[in-house]
């Protein structure tokens, strides 16, 4: 009868000190476990949201480096820049565009802004010519491009007997660099 009693006992011990392990040792933690695990789920999150941001912001701070200018009379703001002339001109060689004419116009003077028009005329085909727009615009130079016109009017049909003559066509072009300036006083 004494090993049942002691048996007894035992079992009491063990279950009152689980009850207290369970219920003060770790009460509310595992509550407070699932509730940090969403505020780490928030936070990476917000991390990750951050790094690209940060990603971004580097991208638009090299646009700003790249078309702000101190003054009217600063290098980026000058007429027919020779830098943007020489990017764009290799751009046209590396996808295989034939420059017929490019030409640099008088600039625009704003009170914000310094726009530099150029008129070009290019012959290539349709594919080069989306691949040419699409890297104008992910150029760090800004360029809007104002108009363009492409020359595929129906006489060149009655005029032309090589069909390999018609895959490419004559699209003239209008587009310009805009150059932000920095400050109040920008003479």
């Amino acid at each position: 009868m004494k090993r049942v009693q002691i048996l007894a006992l035992t079992v009491i011990v063990m279950a009152l000190a689980f009850y207290y392990t369970v219920n003060w040792v770790y009460g509310d933690k595992p509550a407070d476990i699932r509730y940090l695990d969403k505020q780490i789920a928030k936070l990476n999150e917000s991390l990750i949201t951050a790094q690209i941001l940060s990603n971004e912001l580097d991208r638009v701070y090299n646009l700003f480096e790249e078309n702000l200018a101190e003054s009217k009379s600063d290098e980026v703001a000058k007429d027919a820049s020779m830098d943007f002339l020489n990017t764009l001109t290799k751009t046209l060689d590396s996808l295989g565009i034939t420059t017929i004419y490019m030409r640099p116009k008088p600039r625009i003077t704003g009170r914000i802004s310094v726009e530099t028009p150029y008129d070009l005329e290019i012959r290539c085909n349709y594919k080069q010519f989306g691949v040419l727009m699409a890297k104008l615009e992910s150029a760090m130079r800004l360029i809007q491009v104002n108009e363009f016109h492409v020359k595929n009017g129906i006489e060149r049909l009655k005029n032309t007997k090589d069909e390999s003559i018609l895959a490419e066509q004559n699209i003239e072009l209008k587009i310009s660099t805009l150059t932000l300036l920095k400050g109040k006083n920008n003479g």
